[in-house]
Formats: C-alpha cells, structure tokens, sequence
C-alpha cells in the first residue's frame, strides 16, 4: 500500500502542475513616431472591436481551457508599457471589459524610434508573470523595421524565448513588400507562426480580427480538415 501511494505521488510530480489556460497571448501595439495620434485610436479601436466580433468571441470561449491575454504598447529602448496586464478570458464579460480597457487607453510614448528587438525582449519578462500555459504566443503589431536598438534576432538570442511564437502583423505592408519581408524573415518565429497584413491603420480591426481568430484556434495538423471553415474575408 505504501509502495503504491509512493509511486502515485512520484507520478504526480513528474507530470507537473495542470496548465492554467491554452494560450498565453501577449499583444504588442507600435506606438512609435510614425504613428500619428488619429493611427493611434485605430489601432486601439480596431483592436478592441477585433476583440468583441463574434467569430472572435467564439474562438476565444471555445470549450476546454481558457485564454489569457495581456496588451503593451512599445516604442524606444525603454518605452514599453503594459496597458491590459494578464486577464483571463473565461465568459465574455472579460473579453468585453478587456475590450473596454483597450478602446479606451490614453497613449504613453509619441515621440521614440521603432526599438522592435526591445519590444520582444520585453515580452520575454511579461510572460514571467502569466499563467502557466499550453501555448505562448507574442502578437506584434508594427508600421516599420527596427531602427534603434538591437534586431529581433538579438532579442531571440538574448531572451527565454525558444518556446514562444511570434507572429506579426504589418500595417501599410500591402504596397512595401520590403517591409513584409523583413517581418517574414527577421521577426516572426516559431511553429504555425505567421504574417498578416492591413492596408493601414483604418483596415487594422479586420486585419486583427482575422490575425486572432487564427492565433487562439488550435494549430492544424498535416491532414486534418479540422472543425473549423477556412476563413472568409470581410471585404
């Protein structure tokens, strides 16, 4: 009996604790000079809308365990600011009070160059603080490649990031194929990790929509049709 209750309690520990949640998603806004005071509110109206559509919703409460998502907009070196820290999303009043959070956030830096390695070697440090998840993901939005501080893949080099994804998306990318191509081959990262694309900061919310409805559905396997349509367009 006592072998027994020695060996389960063994198992246990080598299992390790349950995963509080399926995706730790860390959402990252550019904040940077080049984005103007009217982009800015776009871009956080855009997002928090992306957040209450209801294919959105749906993905995000589907059964099994929940989302955690936390938000910070980032410039500068040392401009990076957490506006939504780690929020469970477990019913929709949390999404619809994190979306309330985002729409209505005041801007924090204006006027610093675009730190892009900075900003993902903070993500680093914010997941410190998540909960324990099945999957991490860093969502990074941007109008421009890094011009101030170290490059992305110094920040991968640097940070715990080996088991996080990184996915971007690329706003005024649909006429700078030079800019899509430096997210495609120097920032994203990662297994199932890719790129989206908005025409400018009035199409971020579709694109975001678009960009979240894939990052928060489980990633499809090789062959399977999966439960989930292809996703449609919204023009």
């Amino acid at each position: 009996m006592k072998a027994a209750l020695l060996l389960a309690a063994g198992l246990a520990v080598a299992a390790g604790p349950a995963s509080a949640c399926r995706l730790a998603l860390a959402l990252a806004l550019d904040v940077s000079s080049s984005v103007d005071e009217a982009e800015y509110r776009l871009q956080a109206e855009g997002l928090a809308a992306a957040l209450t559509d209801a294919e959105v919703m749906e993905a995000i409460l589907a059964p099994g365990d929940p989302v955690a998502v936390a938000v910070y907009e980032w410039s500068g070196r040392r401009q990076q600011v957490v506006t939504a820290p780690w929020t469970l999303l477990r019913e929709p009043d949390d999404i619809l009070a994190l979306a309330d959070r985002v729409g209505a956030a005041r801007r924090t830096h204006a006027d610093f160059p675009t730190a892009l390695g900075h900003a993902l070697g903070f993500a680093a440090r914010l997941f410190l603080s998540a909960p324990a998840c099945d999957r991490r993901v860093i969502d990074v939005s941007g109008d421009g490649a890094n011009n101030d501080g170290y490059e992305p893949v110094n920040a991968y080099a640097a940070f715990d990031l080996d088991d996080v994804t990184v996915n971007a998306l690329v706003v005024g990318g649909v006429g700078r194929p030079a800019l899509v191509r430096y997210f495609q081959t120097l920032v994203i990262k990662g297994e199932n990790s890719f790129t989206e694309l908005a025409e400018d900061y009035a199409d971020f919310g579709r694109a975001m929509r678009r960009k979240l409805i894939r990052e928060v559905r489980p990633p499809m396997i090789l062959g399977d049709a999966g439960p989930h349509p292809p996703l449609r367009s919204l023009r």
